[in-house]
């Protein structure tokens, strides 16, 4: 007579089968972790990315005008021309420097200063008789961004000035429109916020691809995986344990990254929630982790995963709307990076980060990450897959 099961038996093997899958993917997560820290100069990298690369990135490639080098000629030598030469203060310009007349072109040849400002005879006396006289201002235009800045800013404060002095000495300017500006999100215009920002989020890209990338080339090289083969090991639990564990380690450079390096050293300040960013950030690592794997099995070796990684990841960094704004790009281009993760990731952190969105507004491109970062992961499996099956 045939022996009947046991009631639950079933439901015990299942349970044993989670418990086997979970202690294999905790173990292998543990494995990619200590391999990790065996690899000095992959760690290092790691640490600085998130670190030293963003203050300096932010600090020293600055888009606002700061020191800017200026000279003046001063043929009037009235009050008027003193209280232009007073408004020209630090941090945006050097204190001015006197020239004649006839050193301008070549202290401009020199390269000595990037403005060079031009006060004529009798200017005062022209601008109280309402004869509207032209100052001249020389630009040297190979320091591009502090040429465009400053234009501006001189400009500024030459109409404002030149008012005020007007107004003080009973003077009427006929001014029937005036322009108030007010800048949301960061009232004081720091472009170190917005460049480390950047940074930051260009990094956890391009780290979280290196790494998990990395990770599986690196078994390959040492002969390691080969004995990952012969255990009872399927390829998800593998994948798994690699996408968790190194994007583990980027999420906690991330955490430092927005605490220390963003908040604490450049004093950003972030509008928004730091919890609902490390979650948007975890969904997007799924996704980058996933694309990592997926390039190391197409690459022989470390050198052809670098090349993949130039032709793959680099283009989908400058595309996303990081930099330049997607309204800049054709329309096709537009539609087309909708699609991508990496637009949708820098859409959710700028909103959280400078406009302190919340899950309300963010929700479309949270579920846009996931949906997208899922579908790639079950490619990227397939193909991992097969080409575990060609090790063997």
């Amino acid at each position: 007579m045939a022996q009947q099961p046991t009631p639950g038996h079933g439901a015990g093997t299942v349970t044993m089968h989670r418990n086997s899958s979970a202690a294999n993917i905790r173990h292998l997560f543990g494995k990619e972790l200590l391999s990790l820290w065996r690899d000095s100069a992959l760690l290092i990298l790691v640490i600085y990315a998130f670190s030293l690369a963003i203050y300096i990135q932010a600090k020293g490639m600055t888009h606002d005008l700061n020191h800017a080098a200026i000279a003046v000629v001063d043929e009037d030598n009235s009050p008027l021309s003193q209280v232009l030469l007073d408004a020209l203060l630090p941090p945006r310009f050097q204190p001015p420097t006197a020239l004649a007349p006839g050193e301008v072109d070549k202290e401009m040849d020199a390269a000595r200063y990037t403005f060079v400002l031009n006060i004529p005879p009798n200017f005062q006396a022209d601008v109280l008789a309402g004869r509207s006289p032209t100052a001249q201002l020389l630009i040297d235009a190979t320091a591009l961004m502090q040429a465009g800045l400053g234009a501006g800013e001189l400009s500024a404060i030459f109409q404002q000035e030149v008012n005020n002095f007007v107004a003080r000495n009973g003077g009427t300017i006929e001014n029937p429109v005036e322009l108030q500006i007010r800048a949301a999100f960061n009232q004081g215009l720091e472009s170190s916020w917005f460049t480390g920002t950047m940074g930051l989020i260009s990094n956890i890209t391009m780290l979280s691809v290196l790494l998990a990338g990395a990770a599986l080339i690196r078994e390959r090289e040492h002969g390691t995986l080969e004995h990952l083969l012969v255990l009872p090991l399927r390829p998800s639990q593998i994948m798994l344990a690699k996408i968790l564990a190194n994007g583990s380690v980027i999420l906690l450079c991330v955490i430092f990254a927005v605490l220390v390096v963003l908040q604490l050293w450049m004093e950003m300040h972030i509008a928004g929630s730091v919890t609902l960013f490390l979650f948007g950030t975890a969904l997007y690592l799924f996704f980058t982790a996933a694309l990592g794997i997926f390039l190391g099995t197409m690459a022989g070796s470390m050198s052809q995963f670098g090349l993949l990684f130039i032709l793959v990841v680099l283009p989908m960094n400058m595309l996303s709307g990081g930099y330049t704004p997607l309204e800049s790009m054709p329309y096709w281009l537009q539609n087309v990076m909708q699609v991508s993760p990496s637009t949708q990731f820098v859409a959710l952190a700028q909103a959280i980060l400078y406009r302190g969105a919340g899950l309300d507004i963010v929700w479309p491109h949270l579920l846009a990450i996931f949906a997208v970062g899922a579908l790639f992961f079950v490619f990227a499996l397939a193909r991992f897959r097969s080409f575990l099956a060609s090790q063997q």
